[in-house]
């Protein structure tokens, strides 16, 4: 079955009192400064979205990197008949092979990837509702292909209405850590483990010693300058292309970790381990009082790498975020060894590929194989191994 028959097959299974559609109209806007009205009335903690998805941590990604990239904003909202607004779809549109490609904008940089919504609409949402919003879509001939990738199946104990289309699982799991409020540390982090990370942290401990989150312009600056020479170091070591030396990167992430939010805090905010030395360990993420998300990280090239500081910086984050009862944080999406020390479940991850039009069909075949091609890859430990020996062989 197509993808496009799939809807119509779930929508033809609704009932008859829910198959009127709410949504009356669908626009796109091409223009940052006409979508932030109504992209910040629905990014407010009483509607339903992700921090990945503030206005002000995407549009310094597409002034600064998707810009760069020959993408351009491609917001998809949706009105009811009363003009309110019920979801915002925040893409950003690019030729791929001759294909028009709408996906989320913020590329490699953000791990979830979600519509922003009215919450009482999204509780609601049925498939008649997004056969209206592809429906409108395809009227406006825009686009070829919805690519929308690493969307989470639930937030905020709110299942992602989008879910409903024809998906599949995304390439990676997130690790995930819950933390119940009112929780014991313990409860976070085992005593034995506790114990082990006490034992190296005092032979970190020197003149100056601390974690904090920054707070200043000055010492933003100061450990994102700290940040950008030895991140390229340590992905030499791994063999890792590096992605912060693309172009508009850097630029991109000093905008959004310097620009403060309207609650407090920063777009993204920068938890440090220092002495007076030097910085020993940085981890950056987005938090929006429920949950700490992680975007990037990296640690000291002195000895003082021996004794463990990302883990230790870990730690206390999670001390923190979770005396402020948030009840979830996550390392990123990878399955990385030392995300599971902390992180004991797996957050559930999806893909949907859309055709908006026939040439899209092709193009969507495709993409949807690529990405279950890798997620296969990654799952097969001979052939993750041999996917690495060859992307070392081409360096």
């Amino acid at each position: 079955m197509t993808m496009a028959a799939a809807i119509e097959s779930r929508t033809a299974e609704t009932p008859a009192r829910s198959r009127a559609s709410r949504i009356a109209r669908v626009d796109i806007v091409t223009d940052l400064g006409h979508a932030e009205p109504v992209w910040r009335r629905l990014e407010v903690p009483a509607q339903f979205s992700t921090p990945y998805q503030r206005f002000d941590l995407l549009a310094n990604w597409q002034m600064q990197v998707g810009a760069r990239e020959k993408s351009s904003p491609f917001i998809v909202v949706a009105y009811d008949g009363e003009g309110r607004p019920l979801l915002l779809l925040p893409l950003a549109l690019e030729h791929k092979h001759g294909v028009r490609v709408a996906s989320f904008m913020g590329g490699k940089h953000t791990t979830f990837n979600m519509a922003l919504w009215d919450k009482d609409f999204a509780k609601e949402a049925t498939t008649a509702d997004l056969a209206a919003l592809l429906s409108g879509l395809r009227e406006r001939s825009a686009a070829d292909v919805l690519s929308l990738t690493q969307q989470p199946r639930r937030w905020r104990d709110i299942s992602n209405p989008l879910a409903n289309l024809p998906m599949q699982s995304s390439v990676n799991d997130c690790p995930v850590l819950t933390m119940p409020p009112g929780a014991a540390p313990t409860d976070r982090i085992s005593n034995s483990f506790r114990r082990r990370l006490k034992g190296k942290e005092r032979k970190l401990q020197s003149p100056g010693y601390r974690y904090h989150i920054a707070g200043t312009e000055p010492d933003i600056a100061r450990l994102l300058d700290w940040f950008f020479r030895v991140k390229p170091l340590r992905m030499a070591e791994q063999r890792l292309p590096n992605v912060f030396a693309e172009p508009g990167v850097e630029n991109f992430i000093r905008s959004a970790c310097l620009t403060r939010l309207a609650g407090g805090g920063r777009t993204i905010d920068l938890h440090a381990l220092e002495c007076d030395e030097e910085v020993i360990a940085l981890f950056a993420g987005v938090a929006d009082g429920d949950r700490f998300s992680m975007m990037f990280n990296t640690y000291t090239m002195s000895d003082r790498s021996r004794y463990s500081p990302g883990l230790i910086l870990m730690r206390n984050i999670i001390d923190h975020y979770g005396d402020r009862d948030y009840r979830a944080l996550d390392l990123g999406i990878g399955s990385d060894d030392y995300k599971r020390l902390f992180c004991k479940s797996d957050e559930p991850i999806f893909d949907s590929f859309i055709p908006l039009s026939s040439r899209g069909k092709l193009a969507v075949v495709a993409m949807s194989g690529a990405n279950r091609a890798k997620r296969l890859v990654k799952r097969n430990q001979t052939l993750l191994r041999l996917a690495q020996r060859l992307r070392r062989a081409v360096r």
